[in-house]
């Protein structure tokens, strides 16, 4: 038998540390979830104690305020729960780090993310998770189309559609064609609330490091719902060398295999062929929204001095972060909340919500997103190694990034 080095041991004992962790953890949120019986409860805005109170929540009082949004549709956000409650829809193809789970499986994550609507912004959310098994098998619709129509079907009732945890390349052409056909805003969280904390992190970071964003050379090492807007919304932002990477390597112009949103992340490559190796060489920043353990140190230490690291695969990064700190990375985050650094989409979706439905926003548009990754960034006024974006509990973060949703 081949005997483990020092190092093979470490990373051994320090795995085994780490899943230990998560077993008592997953024991923990078992028994929470199983003694709550789901984190979101629906409770009535108006006391209901007597019967005049009644008469004026439901029956007869009731008729008259329905007669006047029926007549007055553009005020249905005064009178009714559409102004304050968002949507927060997904078929569970793409859960988390567990993908195709289903919509059974998505239901714990769609109520987590009504809670954190709630507690960092005040915004009601539903969680709807859609079983799409028996339109499909019976050939009646696509999957996309099947989503697509669900949503536009229910939009009536709620003043914001949040898509979650719906799998690449099909997310895509479902935010599309809901932004297209509703006058409610509609964001894949996924794509766009990563993307905003990653781009302000990397402003934070660059800071840190002395580096500019239109001269670093960044990869991005996964191709899915968030590698693609994360390149989409750095290029928005000036960054002029990105490249991206999916299993099979760089993605560049050329290769035949691309698929649309594939064929336009190529246009953005400038270091051709080849693997994670050859597009860390002489890098400036590597961001992995990938899979566990895809880069080791020898890899960072291909990279530029003071090399940054997003590292963002969960609930195991591409790389852990002491790992990438032998490599010589300067700044590393993840998406883990046991590390400096964390980087995640709640910091973005609640206060975007928040702003929408308060200032009647009908489209998030590019520029609101740019406005509220630097609103995350400005909140950490001397940016360091090991704090490049807010906590996740900072209760300044969804105030200062519905201010710019408007």
């Amino acid at each position: 038998m081949q005997k483990k080095s020092k190092n093979d041991v470490s990373r051994s004992t320090g795995s085994t540390s780490s899943l230990k962790a998560r077993s008592g953890q997953a024991k923990k949120a078992l028994a929470l979830h199983k003694k709550l019986g789901g984190k979101i409860r629906v409770v009535s805005a108006s006391k209901i104690a007597t019967r005049a109170a009644l008469s004026l929540v439901y029956t007869p009082g009731v008729a008259a305020v329905s007669s006047y949004v029926a007549e007055h549709p553009d005020q249905a956000r005064e009178y009714t729960m559409k102004g304050r409650t968002i949507a927060v829809v997904s078929d569970g193809s793409a859960v988390l780090g567990l993908g195709n789970i289903g919509p059974l499986g998505a239901l714990p994550v769609m109520e987590g993310k009504a809670a954190l609507f709630k507690t960092f912004a005040d915004v009601d959310a539903v969680p709807i998770v859609l079983d799409l098994s028996t339109t499909v098998e019976a050939g009646m619709q696509s999957e996309i189309d099947a989503i697509v129509e669900t949503v536009i079907r229910i939009a009536p009732g709620f003043g914001g559609i949040n898509l979650e945890d719906i799998a690449a390349p099909r997310c895509f052409e479902i935010e599309q064609r809901l932004i297209e056909a509703l006058d409610i805003p509609v964001m894949h969280d996924d794509q766009h609330g990563t993307a905003i904390v990653v781009l302000a992190g990397l402003i934070n970071a660059l800071k840190v490091v002395g580096k500019e964003l239109d001269t670093a050379r960044i990869v991005i090492s996964g191709a899915g719902a968030a590698g693609t807007a994360i390149a989409r919304l750095l290029k928005l932002a000036g960054a002029l060398d990105i490249t991206v990477l999916d299993s099979k390597g760089i993605i560049y112009m050329g290769r035949i295999d691309l698929v649309e949103h594939k064929r336009e992340l190529a246009m953005l490559t400038k270091h051709g062929v080849g693997d994670l190796k050859t597009a860390l060489t002489g890098a400036d920043v590597l961001i992995g929204v990938s899979g566990p353990g895809l880069a080791t140190a020898l890899d960072i230490k291909l990279m530029a001095p003071k090399a940054i690291v997003f590292a963002m695969a969960n609930p195991t990064p591409e790389i852990m972060p002491e790992e990438a700190k032998k490599g010589g990375a300067a700044v590393v985050a993840t998406g883990r909340s046991d590390f400096p650094n964390q980087i995640n989409n709640s910091l973005a979706f609640p206060g975007i919500f928040r702003g929408a439905l308060d200032n009647h926003v009908t489209r998030i548009t590019d520029d609101m997103k740019l406005a509220a990754a630097h609103a995350i960034a400005d909140l950490i006024k001397k940016p360091t190694a090991t704090k490049i974006v807010p906590d996740m509990l900072d209760k300044r973060v969804g105030k200062a990034v519905a201010k710019v949703i408007r």
